[in-house]
C-alpha cells in the first residue's frame, strides 16, 4: 500500500488532527512520514501586519521558530505511534507547490492534509491550498476535514 506519507501542517488545530490521523495511518500500513510546513518569503511591501514590523532577519528567525513548533507536533505524533519521521521547513511563495515539490523529492506516495472546508466568498478570497494540491498533484491526496457535526473524517482523492 503506502510506504511514505507526507503530512503538511499550517499549525492550525485541524492540521494537528490531520497529523494524528496521518501518523496513525502510517502506523497501520507500516509507512514512514515526512512533515512539512511552508512559510512565505519576506516581502518589503506586504499586507500582512507581522511582515510590516519585521526586518528580513527577524522575520526569518520568527518563521524558523514557528516552523519548529509546527514540525515538533509531527515528530511527537510519529514518535508516539512508533513511526519513522523526518521534517522539512520550506520557504515558498506558493505553499501548494512547495508541498507537491517536497512530496516528489522525498518520493512520498500519499499526501495527508487538512482542509478547513471554507465555502463561498471566503474560499474564493482565501483560496485553498488543499484544493490546489488536489488539482496539481500526481500523488494521491487524502483530505482530512471537520464535518458539520464537529466530527472529522478523511476524504480520499486519487490524483
Amino acid at each position: 500500500m503506502h510506504t511514505h506519507i507526507l503530512i503538511p501542517t499550517d499549525g492550525s488545530e485541524l492540521s494537528d488532527e490531520a497529523i494524528q490521523y496521518g501518523t496513525a495511518l502510517a502506523k497501520a500500513v507500516n509507512a514512514k512520514v515526512t512533515g512539512v510546513t511552508v512559510s512565505s518569503p519576506f516581502h518589503f511591501l506586504s499586507a500582512e501586519p507581522e511582515m510590516i514590523a519585521d526586518t528580513l532577519e527577524s522575520y526569518r528567525e520568527r518563521m524558523t521558530t514557528v516552523a519548529a513548533q509546527r514540525l515538533a507536533k509531527v515528530k511527537e505524533a510519529a514518535n508516539a505511534a512508533g513511526v519513522s519521521c523526518e521534517v522539512a521547513h520550506v520557504e515558498h511563495e506558493h505553499p501548494y507547490k512547495a508541498i507537491i515539490d517536497v512530496a516528489n523529492n522525498k518520493a512520498c506516495d500519499l499526501i495527508v492534509m487538512a482542509s478547513h472546508g471554507r465555502r463561498g466568498i471566503s474560499a474564493i478570497v482565501l483560496g485553498s491550498e488543499t484544493l490546489k494540491v488536489l488539482t496539481h498533484s500526481t500523488i494521491p491526496v487524502l483530505v482530512y476535514r471537520a464535518s458539520r457535526a464537529g466530527l472529522s473524517s478523511p476524504y480520499f482523492a486519487a490524483s
